[in-house]
């Protein structure tokens, strides 16, 4: 596999200087707006207090299923779209779990900002479990995922430097403090591969690069949301501290689990108190035109069927 310029070669083409502009997408290139906004998380958040639920709709996807049917409902007259992340029951570990499936089919939907919750370790004393965090930043330790909608026929480059949208995290962590929740703003979510927890020397090598959290999941959900030109905040609820603290237990599942049921109730209410707000704020992101620029193939070139397939991604841009 042949690695990716740094700098791809700049070109002419749609949505570029001489190309054509960006048009909205079509009926045709998504389901219609059925949800707002997108929800990743347990299984648990369908519990949630005021969510009218309409429907569960299984969503075929040119990448394969999904990690579950979508819920989909109402919340304070907003619809959204509930994806359990490791499926109900979580038969499927983080490296299992199928991505671009995952952000293909909230993007089918209609959601333009994604509102994902996790568990995650504690690389700092101050972020102490249940406290919640509001990463900024990611650093890549994974090696088996497929991360891109790109490839085949079709190569786009998008700016990553910011990989979580700076305004729909400042809103949602305004919202957990209002919720009453101990919440941390910024920091850096390192990403690893899992399923098995860190070594102690992996541990410390991570505290040494200056990160707060350490999980397995939302670096490549952050990537494809880019990519799909969604929105895309993390929750990071904080369960235990790995494995690098003198005094604390190490991380177990029975830790986590703990933890988590003791949280699911404030992690439902600040979902609840962000989704009328994220559906209110007008995207003025970088995140909303992340593809204007990134597509470096000459649309002659790309099969028409690879076109098709990617319609709901690049059907701004590429006709």
């Amino acid at each position: 596999m042949s690695e990716k310029p740094r700098h791809p070669e700049r070109s002419e083409g749609p949505g570029r200087p001489g190309g054509a502009p960006p048009t909205p997408p079509g009926p045709s290139l998504t389901l219609g707006v059925t949800a707002q906004i997108g929800i990743i998380g347990g299984s648990g958040l369908y519990e949630m207090e005021g969510l009218r639920v309409i429907e569960e709709r299984d969503i075929a996807t040119p990448f394969g299923e999904p990690s579950d049917p979508f819920v989909i409902g109402e919340i304070d007259g907003v619809s959204v779209a509930f994806l359990s992340r490791h499926g109900r029951g979580h038969r499927r570990t983080p490296s299992e779990l199928n991505y671009r499936a995952n952000i293909y089919g909230f993007k089918l939907l209609g959601a333009h900002t994604i509102l994902s919750a996790s568990a995650v370790g504690s690389m700092k004393e101050e972020y102490q479990p249940t406290h919640i965090v509001f990463p900024h930043q990611f650093i890549d330790r994974t090696r088996h995922r497929p991360d891109t909608f790109f490839g085949n026929g079709i190569v786009g480059h998008v700016a990553f430097a910011d990989p979580i949208c700076a305004a729909a995290s400042t809103l949602m962590a305004a919202a957990a403090r209002e919720c009453g929740a101990y919440a941390h703003e910024g920091g850096v979510y390192v990403c690893i591969e899992g399923p098995q927890f860190s070594t102690r020397a992996e541990s410390a090598l991570y505290r040494s690069w200056g990160v707060d959290v350490i999980g397995m999941t939302n670096l490549q959900e952050a990537k494809l949301a880019r990519e799909a030109e969604i929105c895309y905040v993390t929750m990071a609820l904080v369960t235990d501290y790995d494995c690098w603290h003198q005094t604390a237990a190490d991380v177990s599942v029975e830790s986590i689990l703990e933890i988590l049921r003791a949280n699911a109730a404030m992690a439902q209410k600040i979902i609840r108190a962000t989704i009328p707000r994220a559906a209110a704020r007008t995207r003025d992101c970088p995140c909303a035109n992340a593809l204007q620029y990134a597509i470096v193939t000459d649309p002659l070139l790309i099969p028409p069927a690879l076109k098709r397939d990617l319609a709901p991604i690049i059907g701004r841009y590429i006709q």
